[in-house]
């Protein structure tokens, strides 16, 4: 390793340290699910990720992925048009086109890969992508991609989107968040969607954070408004709420999934999607397709902590996400107060810059149908103790005052 190099990085990293913003990795020996056991903290409640409704661990669902395993092998060992695609990745796409009531599908290894495969390949140049400024920062890479020009608009801002839209350049596309991971809000979709008619725009919605667990039947933030058939495009995962293991997906035309096949750069040259995972993300379809009391339990999990959260003196941003964020100040006091709830039993990320702006730093709860009410009571009563403790709530609150 060149010496000058390390001694760069560990600079940088003694600064991170010495700051207070050094991110540090937990280790977990048991499954993902409401309660996990860590080395760093023993066994704990889980409140930071992204296992909405409880089906990481799901029999059924681990199940599949076994049979899937033993079926398949552990992959393709290539692309899929060079090697072949699997059955299952077919099924599994045919699968998720039916549940978002779109013409046609596309598996990835990650959203992150289709949201890079997406862009580039639609925002070819003499065209417009216009993005929201709080974009997820998979979006934000591949807006730079492409050759399109790119602008944004201020989060939510219809006055400034439709100004944008003025500005734009052969044929725009309008993408967004359908939940907003850090904020917790929904996209204004409605707007948004009357827009892109009256300019003839093109819709591209990443609902990473909405897809199983948004909408009367866990379709999303379109199903959330009533907008089926007047959004273009879906992207998603397969690793938060459908089963938790990884993988992505594009939904759209059947043109525009022939094409992502033809020319998307992240399709055309990473192996295809593990068949464990695939089989995995369609049974987790399937089992939420048959047991809406998942979706009925984890919104009176939802409303029941949000209350409990305010009946102590927290106030979370407001919205009606699984998404829970609690602003805190700077991004060393997060990292704190995340490190405090840990030692009380409570796994809660703190977030900070530069994933959201200066000053804006928060915990972020993640709420899952899979806590029950005493899980809950247990987090409740721990963040009403660090709370008062670091004075965010009571008698100390002057400093949660300042850093808002």
């Amino acid at each position: 390793m060149n010496a000058t190099f390390e001694r760069k990085l560990n600079h940088d990293l003694d600064a991170l340290r010495s700051a207070g913003t050094y991110k540090r990795l937990r280790h977990l020996t048991t499954p993902m699910a409401p309660h996990v056991h860590m080395e760093e903290a023993g066994d704990i409640v889980v409140l930071s990720s992204n296992n909405y409704l409880g089906l990481a661990d799901h029999p059924e669902v681990v199940a599949a992925g076994v049979e899937a395993l033993e079926k398949y092998g552990a992959g393709t060992a290539s692309v899929r048009f060079i090697c072949g695609t699997f059955d299952i990745h077919r099924r599994l796409e045919e699968k998720i086109a039916e549940f978002l009531a779109l013409e046609a599908a596309l598996s990835y290894v990650s959203c992150w890969t289709a949201n890079e495969g997406l862009l580039p390949t639609v925002g070819t140049a003499g065209n417009t992508i216009i993005s929201d400024e709080l974009n997820h920062a998979s979006i934000i890479d591949g807006c730079r991609l492409a050759a399109a020009k790119r602008l944004r608009f201020k989060h939510a801002d219809m006055t400034d989107l439709e100004r944008k839209l003025r500005e734009a350049e052969g044929t725009a596309f309008i993408v967004t968040d359908g939940v907003f991971s850090m904020e917790g809000d929904l996209a204004k979709l409605p707007d948004i969607v009357t827009l892109a008619e009256r300019y003839d725009a093109v819709t591209i919605v990443d609902d990473s954070h909405g897809t199983g667990v948004t909408g009367r039947t866990g379709r999303g933030t379109v199903e959330h408004y009533g907008l089926e058939g007047r959004i273009d495009v879906i992207t998603g995962t397969l690793g938060k709420a459908l089963g938790g293991a990884a993988g992505g997906f594009v939904a759209g035309s059947t043109a525009l999934i022939d094409t992502l096949i033809q020319r998307s750069r992240t399709q055309l040259f990473s192996n295809a999607l593990p068949a464990t995972v695939a089989a995995s993300a369609m049974k987790a379809i399937e089992v939420l397709e048959t047991h809406p009391e998942l979706l009925a339990k984890q919104r009176d999990n939802i409303r029941y902590f949000r209350a409990g959260l305010r009946e102590r003196g927290f106030r979370p941003l407001e919205g009606e996400s699984a998404i829970i964020p609690i602003i805190v100040g700077d991004t060393a006091f997060a990292i704190a107060m995340s490190d405090r709830l840990l030692r009380e039993g409570v796994f809660v990320t703190g977030f900070g810059y530069p994933v959201v702006p200066e000053g804006t730093a928060r915990i972020r709860v993640q709420m899952s149908s899979g806590l029950e009410r005493s899980d809950l009571d247990r987090a409740l009563e721990a963040f009403e103790r660090v709370g008062r403790d670091l004075g965010i709530i009571g008698a100390g609150m002057a400093h949660a005052e300042v850093q808002r």
